[in-house]
């Protein structure tokens, strides 16, 4: 399959371009490059134009990462993944789609107070993969709801932790039946967690499976939930350690900052430029200590396992700015049981 896809690659382009064979001959790498980037992701593109819009996009990219990564004073690495032929503008419309609602902010809001003592010693290292309570990193597609699978996550890992079970755990309900978020169009996690409490539970992912588009809500109370929670909480605001008392309780729903180097993300912690404008959402699953002496959360996104660290990254952690590295400690919710 893949030798049929390379053979159409090659005609494409030999039919795409006849009077380019000079601007080709110049860029002949990179050519190569994405010939191989295509192949890879069994990407196609439905005619010339749109094939050398998608290369211009793909060699702006495939530039910045080897000037990036070519760079010795860095503590990450950038590469090519199934995004490498997007516009940042593109993927952050498509692949993001976190909502802050207006009121979350006010100077005067005070966070739910946490439920642990935030004296207690941490351990220097934790992940809570080894504790069997993450499941597989999943893919959002092209729907804009990151909300949903950090909420997700953040439930499947207090289950875990509460009742020794990991399930998946069900996306596609909140994006189907949570009326104040905006399915693939946006959303926030608190109202996801809200809409979990109010439908009495989450059903498996099995029983209500991901489709990635808006559907209509297929709850009928026919299928046993596969979880349910009391409540949640909130993080105090721009505070890592407490932040990090709370992940060292149970997996943690934060918005995180998606700026432009952010999505081409490979490996190593990540203190790359990203600001502090919340469009994403992720789920923290530790932290630690990297070998160069970095200390860093653990993400979970949910952009598959071709992205990053096999669909993970490690976040600076205690970086100079106030708000977290990309804003990671601005908002963070988890639920409870």
């Amino acid at each position: 399959m893949k030798h049929l896809i390379s053979v159409c690659i090659t005609i494409f382009w030999a039919c795409a371009y006849p009077t380019m064979s000079q601007k080709l001959h110049e860029s002949s790498s990179i050519v190569e490059a994405h010939q191989q980037w295509m192949m890879k992701y069994e990407r196609t593109y439905t005619n010339s134009s749109e094939l050398e819009k998608r290369f211009q996009i793909f060699k702006s990219n495939l530039e910045y990462i080897e000037k990036h990564n070519n760079a010795s004073n860095k503590s990450y690495k950038l590469g090519l993944n199934p995004y490498s032929d997007l516009t940042s503008e593109e993927f952050i419309a498509s692949y993001t789609g976190l909502k802050i609602p207006s009121q979350v902010f006010p100077s005067k809001m005070e966070s739910v107070p946490i439920l642990f003592n935030s004296n207690d010693d941490v351990p220097t290292n934790f992940d809570w993969r080894h504790q069997g309570a993450v499941t597989n990193v999943k893919n959002q597609h092209n729907c804009g709801c990151c909300w949903a699978f950090t909420t997700v996550a953040s439930v499947e890992g207090i289950v875990k932790i509460k009742t020794g079970d990991l399930i998946s755990l069900s996306e596609q309900q909140l994006v189907d039946c949570d009326h104040q978020n905006n399915g693939c169009n946006g959303g926030s996690i608190n109202s996801a967690f809200e809409s979990i409490i109010k439908n009495q539970g989450i059903l498996k992912e099995t029983d209500y499976p991901y489709q990635g588009v808006d559907q209509t809500c297929q709850l009928n109370g026919q299928i046993q939930v596969g979880a349910q929670i009391n409540s949640y909480a909130t993080v105090t605001h721009n505070d890592e350690q407490q932040l990090l008392q709370a992940v060292a309780q149970q997996p943690v729903s934060v918005a995180i900052s998606v700026g432009d180097e952010f999505k081409r993300y490979m490996q190593g912690v990540y203190s790359g430029s990203c600001g502090t404008t919340l469009n994403h959402a992720v789920t923290i699953v530790g932290y630690g200590i990297s070998e160069e002496g970095m200390k860093y959360w653990l993400v979970k996104n949910s952009w598959g396992e071709n992205w990053g660290e096999n669909g993970y990254m490690r976040v600076l952690r205690e970086s100079d700015e106030t708000e977290g590295q990309c804003g990671i400690a601005m908002l963070a919710y988890y639920p409870i049981i």
